[in-house]
């Protein structure tokens, strides 16, 4: 995994990019045993994805309530070989409050470990209306020990949701880097698009090329 030297100027657990990896090697064992066309690798959300020729990849995107949040549509032209979601009411605790992050990429490794960092980028720290408590209270073997992570958000103002979404400026930071190809940030109605690959957001968006 080419992700290490990346990311390595903000912290993030060993375990950030494991279920992008995975969907990685499973493909890679795929694509060694014949020859594919089109065809991806779905692990819990984080997808390796392998496009041939001519080929293409549409799926939607939903919030954790099942509200449309629109549409990605990629073609092997895009060169996007991975498609990650992280965010707080994701499986994993997050250190922000990002309803959602999707992040595409060369790999599925690094666009798992890409949507972990911005996520936790989307915050207000000390904000009384954000909710955290250490990670070690919630789940015992959790990596992030006594680090604060977010239990709750409750309804913020369109400045607070403004000045959380700059977290964008990772994601290009990211993206001018080539570490990325694009990323959609998402909170509370608002959406924050860097790149202008894949993305078709049904919710109100700012795009950041």
């Amino acid at each position: 995994m080419m992700i290490s030297k990346a990311f390595c100027n903000a912290f993030i657990t060993p375990m950030a990019a494991v279920a992008g990896a995975v969907a990685d090697t499973v493909l890679d064992a795929m694509r060694t045993a014949t020859q594919l066309q089109r065809a991806y690798v779905n692990n819990g959300g984080d997808i390796a994805l392998h496009l041939g020729p001519g080929q293409s990849f549409a799926t939607a995107m939903m919030d954790h309530q099942g509200q449309d949040l629109g549409r990605i549509e990629i073609t092997q032209a895009d060169g996007i070989g991975g498609i990650a979601t992280s965010g707080r009411h994701g499986r994993s605790l997050s250190l922000g409050i990002a309803d959602s992050v999707t992040v595409l990429a060369h790999s599925a490794a690094q666009a798992d470990a890409a949507a972990t960092l911005i996520a936790n980028a989307v915050d207000l720290p000390g904000h009384p209306a954000i909710h955290r408590q250490p990670a070690s209270d919630l789940q015992d073997d959790s990596d992030l020990g006594e680090r604060l992570v977010v239990t709750g958000c409750d309804t913020l103002s369109a400045d607070d949701i403004d000045t959380a979404l700059q977290a964008e400026q990772r994601a290009l930071d990211m993206q001018r880097a080539n570490h990325i190809i694009a990323a959609a940030l998402f909170l509370q109605g608002e959406c924050r698009l860097v790149g202008n690959t894949g993305f078709t957001p049904s919710i109100r968006t700012q795009l950041y090329a």
